[in-house]
Parts: C-alpha cells; sequence; structure tokens
C-alpha cells in the first residue's frame, strides 16, 4: 500500500474526486416531477426538495 510522505490537502483531494461529476454527470427523470436532475441528488420543485420522488423539505413562504 502506498505511503505517502506528507498529508494532502482535503480541498485538493474533493476536487479529483469531483472532477468526472463535472464532465459527464448523468441524468434521471424524477417520477413526481418529471423535472431531470443528477442521479443520488436531491433537487426543488416548485418551493418543495425532493429525493427519490418523495417531498423532503418544504421552504417556507414568509408573509
Amino acid at each position: 500500500m502506498a505511503h505517502p510522505k506528507r498529508k494532502t490537502s482535503k480541498t485538493r483531494r474533493d476536487k479529483r474526486r469531483t472532477h468526472l461529476k463535472a464532465t459527464g454527470a448523468t441524468l434521471a427523470t424524477c417520477q413526481a416531477t418529471g423535472e431531470q436532475h443528477v442521479f443520488h441528488r436531491a433537487h426543488w420543485h416548485e418551493g418543495k426538495l425532493y429525493y427519490k420522488g418523495q417531498v423532503v423539505l418544504e421552504k417556507e413562504v414568509l408573509a
């Protein structure tokens, strides 16, 4: 197993891990709303946060 001589920063690690997502993210269609979104990510639609076709969170409307 590799043994690093110095610590790699968390920012550098995160940039490396997200590189492929930026170029070719796979899209899915929500069952409830019909909206397209990135797989395994929640998305907003009409003030509600959806994940796997179910409402997870609702945005408060301030009067």
